[in-house]
């Protein structure tokens, strides 16, 4: 008699540990195939970045050591998973393929088609809930709606009981016989040249990672959280952006009593509000969830775009977390809003630029998380922050990074000038100036805009589309 033989199709779900897709499947069959497809369409999008390509390959090079020590192997495919899914469920007999949901309207899409190519070739299909504590339709409003504000959201998320994350399966052997599949290739090979300095990738870096936070930092994260100069974010987003740890985990390994965990456990909040946010309402990718903030009238000036970009604005705080974006393929988050709120209520210039722009740099780029994050900081999203609130760029600074610890570290010519001036040179005397040996203009940008001017354009500009 033939072995029932399954497929897990790994995503973003790239571990072992409490893996529900991959439990299932393990429990279906008495072969298991996991695989993972590079799929070109995800490869060839605009907003695929090389940190988050390196990233998923190495943690993809982990989950195969880690597979081949519990007996079994990761089968790289390339190309349509529709096909290639079929192709393999074919060569080997496979009843079913399992995989874990992604709630991006883009993989909707893709699951969508891949269910029907498998039942079209007489394979079952399973989707699971496992990248979220909470699906799009297991928390709604009294009237049986999704929720569009936050508070209340979030206090209907903290009532609802998180389920507890489960062990490692026992995974059956493969099944027998050689598939046709593609070698691993590194990020250079598939076009995605980058020196960025990222994470240790794979589940085993993700576990030591939670623990270490759970242990040091989660106590002290309500107050430490806010400083770019210091350690105190959990440094958990990119692992949660590839699976490599799951939500349940962390959750489980977080949540408690004290300004810490309640500070987190909102944190883990607001990831799956987004996520059911994106679900509900899939036109927020491309367009204000605001009607209408949908007219407001951007001046888009390239040039100040690719300031930002450089991090040559000539804010120290801003182009402080724009280097280190370029050389980690991560930005602290009070950075994130920082310089999202420079972006469009300074230099005028369309959220959907910058979000492009973190999607490509970010190695924890997720769509729902960074929309989410880019619409809040441009007010043009739900529960975003009023339109007429401008972050100062060198009061935050100041707030943020008192003693200019952060900015010296990413912006070296600033390294020797006095934290008094050091997020304002343009006030700097000549005399301390030459002491710092600070350059105006050559060693360090001077202003491509002055604030207190284009906080009262910005205004109008975002008055006018509410009008």
């Amino acid at each position: 008699m033939i072995p029932r033989t399954t497929v897990h199709w790994f995503r973003r779900d790239l571990r072992l540990r409490d893996n529900t897709a991959l439990a299932r499947a393990a429990a279906g069959g008495e072969r298991l195939l996991p695989v993972f497809v590079l799929d070109d369409a995800i490869l060839q999008r605009r907003d695929t970045g090389a940190s988050r390509v390196r990233f998923l390959l190495g943690c993809l090079a982990a989950l195969a050591d880690t597979l081949a020590a519990a007996g079994s192997r990761l089968v790289i495919l390339r190309g349509d998973p529709a096909e290639e899914l079929v192709r393999v469920a074919r060569a080997t007999g496979a009843v079913a393929v399992h995989w874990n949901k992604d709630y991006e309207p883009h993989a909707r899409g893709r699951d969508a088609r891949v269910t029907e190519a498998l039942a079209q070739a007489g394979v079952a299909a399973h989707a699971w809930k496992d990248q979220v504590l909470f699906e799009e339709r297991e928390i709604l409003t009294a009237a049986g709606r999704p929720f569009t504000v936050f508070t209340p959201y979030a206090r209907a998320w903290g009532a609802r009981r998180a389920p507890a994350p489960a062990s490692a399966p026992r995974l059956p052997p493969p099944p027998a016989g050689r598939l046709s599949e593609t070698p691993l290739p590194d990020a250079t090979a598939l076009g995605f040249a980058s020196d960025a300095a990222l994470p240790q990738p794979g589940e085993r870096a993700a576990l030591a990672h939670l623990r270490s936070f759970a242990a040091h930092g989660l106590a002290g994260y309500a107050e430490a959280r806010d400083l770019p100069a210091h350690a105190g974010t959990s440094g958990l987003s990119p692992y949660l952006r590839f699976g490599a740890v799951s939500i349940r985990s962390v959750h489980a390994a977080t949540a408690g009593r004290g300004r810490g965990p309640r500070a987190y456990t909102t944190e883990l909040a607001w990831r799956d509000f987004y996520q059911q946010l994106l679900f509900h309402h899939p036109n927020v990718e491309r367009q204000a969830f605001k009607p209408a903030m949908r007219g407001l009238t951007w001046e888009n000036d390239r040039g100040l775009f690719r300031a930002w970009q450089l991090g040559e604005t000539g804010y120290p705080i801003v182009d402080a977390a724009m280097r280190q974006l370029a050389a980690t393929g991560w930005m602290h988050n009070r950075c994130r809003m920082l310089v999202a709120s420079f972006l469009t209520k300074d230099l005028l210039i369309d959220w959907r630029w910058g979000e492009r722009h973190f999607m490509r740099e970010l190695v924890d780029g997720d769509l729902a998380a960074n929309n989410g994050g880019w619409q809040w900081a441009a007010s043009t999203g739900t529960d975003a922050q009023p339109w007429f609130r401008i972050f100062n760029p060198t009061a935050q600074g100041k707030r943020y990074d008192p003693d200019g610890a952060y900015v010296r570290r990413w912006v070296p010519a600033l390294a020797r000038v006095p934290s008094r001036w050091i997020h304002r040179p343009w006030e700097l005397p000549a005399a301390a100036a030459a002491a710092a040996g600070l350059v105006p203009g050559r060693s360090y940008p001077e202003r491509v805009v002055v604030h207190e001017e284009r906080r009262p354009r910005a205004l109008a500009m975002y008055g006018a589309a509410r009008a």
